[in-house]
C-alpha cells in the first residue's frame, strides 16, 4: 500500500599501460563503495525490467519494505501526484508490493525522528529523477542522510536514476539551481554514498560524454562515472558490475606509470601521476563488465 557496440569494453583513447597486471600503489583519494549493502546507480529513463529485478532481489524480494524519495521532482509533479502515480505503477509492474513515498523540502523535517522512522524499517530506498540539488537542499547532513547510510550498513540497498544517481556521488555533478548544463554549480556536495567520485547521467543519449572532463580538470583526484540511459552499475564493497542496455564511461584523472628505480635500474616501481589538463581520456564498459574502485581498473 502506498502511504504518502561492440565489445563490452571499448577504449576511446588507448592507454598502453591499461593492460598492466602489475600491482599499483594505493591512490591518495580512492573511490569507495559500500561495506555491506549495495548501490544501484542508473543513468536515467529507466524501463529495463532487469534493473528493477536486481534492485528488488537486493532489497529482499517482493515483500521488502521500499522507500521511494521523489524530492528531486518539480513541485508541480509532486503536489499533483502525477509523477508519484507513474513511479508507483512502474515499481508494482516489476513485483514491488510494500512501497512508501517519503518527501519533504524542509531540512528541519528531514532531520526529525518521526520523518526518518520508515527508513529505519526499510531494506531498500530509491531516489527518483529531477534536479539533484533539490535532494541536497532537503537531505544533506540531516538525520535522513544518516539513516540512509545506516540502511546500507545493515545490508540494504539504495538505488536511484538520473538525478537520483548523481546525488549518490561525493561531488555533485550539474548541481546548479539555474540550469542542468552547468557542471560545477552552486551545489557541489552529494550524499557521498560512493566516495571520491562524480556521477553523470543520460550520457550518450544527451551527448554528454565529454562533460565530466571539465570537473576532472579541476579535481583530477575524483573518479568520474558517466552512465547512459537504461544502464546501471551495481556497487558492492569496492567493486561494481555494469547491467543494462548501453554503456558506462570511466573518467580517471590519474595514471599509473612504471618507472626505473634511480638506485637500481633493474627494478621498476609504480608511480601514480596526475594527468595533464585537457587529457580527455575515458573508456566505456558494457553490460557484464566489472570494475575495481580501489585499484581503478577493469577486473572482468
Amino acid at each position: 500500500m502506498k502511504t504518502i557496440l561492440f565489445a563490452a569494453l571499448f577504449i576511446c583513447f588507448f592507454n598502453p599501460g591499461f593492460s598492466q597486471k602489475k600491482d599499483i600503489p594505493e591512490l591518495t583519494s580512492q573511490a569507495q563503495g559500500t561495506e555491506k549493502g549495495h548501490l544501484v546507480i542508473v543513468g536515467g529513463s529507466l524501463s529495463d525490467n532487469a534493473i528493477y529485478t536486481r534492485f528488488l532481489e537486493l532489497a529482499g524480494g517482493p515483500d521488502a519494505s521500499i522507500i521511494i524519495i521523489p524530492t528531486a521532482g518539480s513541485d508541480e509533479n509532486l503536489f499533483e501526484h502525477k509523477g508519484w502515480d507513474r513511479i508507483e505503477k512502474r515499481f508494482r509492474e516489476n513485483g514491488f508490493v510494500n512501497i512508501q513515498f517519503l518527501h519533504t523540502r524542509d531540512p528541519e523535517v528531514a532531520d526529525s525522528k518521526q520523518f526518518v522512522e520508515p527508513i529505519t524499517l526499510a531494506t531498500g530506498l530509491w531516489f527518483t529523477g529531477g534536479r539533484q540539488w533539490r535532494l541536497a537542499d532537503a537531505y544533506l547532513h540531516t538525520r535522513t542522510h544518516t539513516e540512509i547510510l545506516k540502511l546500507l550498513k545493515r545490508g540494504g540497498v539504495v538505488g536511484g536514476s538520473s538525478a537520483g544517481a548523481s546525488i549518490m556521488g561525493s561531488y555533485l555533478v550539474r548541481g546548479d539551481t539555474r540550469t542542468n548544463v552547468v557542471m560545477m554549480g552552486d551545489h557541489e556536495e552529494g550524499l557521498g554514498l560512493l566516495t571520491n567520485c562524480a556521477i553523470d547521467q543520460h550520457l550518450l543519449a544527451l551527448n554528454r560524454q565529454f562533460d565530466l572532463l571539465e570537473i576532472l580538470d579541476v579535481h583530477p583526484e575524483l573518479l568520474g562515472i558517466g552512465l547512459d540511459e537504461n544502464t546501471a552499475i551495481v556497487v558492492h564493497e569496492n567493486e561494481f558490475a555494469v547491467i543494462g542496455r548501453s554503456y558506462v564511461a570511466i573518467y580517471d584523472g590519474t595514471e599509473c606509470k612504471f618507472i626505473r628505480d634511480k638506485s637500481d635500474w633493474s627494478i621498476e616501481r609504480p608511480e601514480i601521476t596526475i594527468l595533464p589538463t585537457n587529457s580527455e581520456r575515458f573508456y566505456l564498459l558494457g553490460s557484464g563488465r566489472k570494475y575495481s574502485l580501489k585499484d581503478r581498473k577493469v577486473i572482468e
